[in-house]
């Protein structure tokens, strides 16, 4: 393992931490149409994901309406970030279906990962942000489980990931949730496997480009290899421009490199193996 890597230190943590409660969002939430509201981006101006595409990621929703992103690795079991869970809520996934009406699924059982350190998470410094999500009944067959991406060499500055999540397309505005986009991204500082910082290669962090933001937190991080998307980490905090407060300028990512065998163990022992 290399060295502890240190976030910024005005980094956002991508949960959203709402003050409305979870009935207020939901209203918000379910009309969203009624409002116009452009859905253009995670932040940044990337596009949203078309509807006609199997579905990999989901909503989830904590009984006080803090919201993040997660990927269907097995058609019961979802992988997201470990930093999304308080183990004094409640959590359900969430979903807009016709006429945009909500509809929440039953999460069993919650695993984080052994390693993972809300301090030292809160410290800024890179930890094993990882959980995974036992369902208590099977996703619908819209939703198809994705593959994670397997050992490789050290990622290169420049190369590129896709990022996804339902997170806001404007900071603060919660309106903007709920859709899920997906933005190209490229690697930036030292790649390593505790820590991958991305950004947008039109802007390089220095001025307002695309990113994750609050909402996206615990969503994947696609490499392309074969023309199939691969899941090689997952979304844990934002910077603004310049590492300043705020979303738009680096995106944060766990790599999944050192956590795989519990990933892969994990799931085993709660009856839903991974697809391969």
């Amino acid at each position: 393992m290399t060295q502890a890597a240190r976030h910024p230190s005005r980094m956002v943590r991508l949960r959203a931490g709402l003050i409305v409660g979870l009935l207020q969002l939901v209203y918000s939430l379910a009309n969203l149409s009624a409002l116009s509201v452009p859905a253009v981006a995670m932040v940044g101006g990337a596009p949203a994901v078309g509807r006609d595409l199997p579905l990999h990621e989901v909503m989830i929703l904590s009984g006080r309406g803090n919201l993040c992103t997660g990927t269907v690795v097995a058609q019961d079991l979802v992988l997201t970030a470990a930093h999304c869970f308080d183990p004094k809520l409640t959590y359900r996934l969430y979903e807009l279906v016709a006429e945009r009406k909500p509809t929440f699924r039953e999460i069993a059982k919650v695993v984080v990962h052994p390693q993972f350190s809300l301090q030292t998470f809160n410290a800024n410094i890179a930890t094993a942000d990882v959980a995974l999500l036992k369902l208590a009944e099977p996703l619908p067959v819209k939703y198809s489980p994705t593959t994670l991406a397997p050992r490789r060499a050290r990622v290169t500055v420049g190369e590129t990931f896709i990022v996804a999540g339902y997170g806001v397309a404007t900071r603060g505005d919660l309106r903007t949730s709920a859709v899920l986009r997906r933005a190209e991204l490229a690697a930036t500082g030292k790649p390593g496997n505790l820590q991958l910082r991305l950004f947008d290669p039109a802007t390089q962090g220095n001025t307002p480009g695309r990113g994750a933001c609050t909402g996206d937190s615990g969503g994947p991080v696609y490499e392309e290899r074969d023309g199939k998307l691969l899941v090689y980490g997952l979304v844990s905090w934002s910077t603004g421009p310049r590492a300043s407060d705020g979303c738009g300028g680096l995106t944060g990512a766990t790599p999944l490199e050192l956590y795989l065998s519990w990933i892969v163990e994990t799931a085993r022992k709660l009856g839903s193996p991974l697809v391969h």
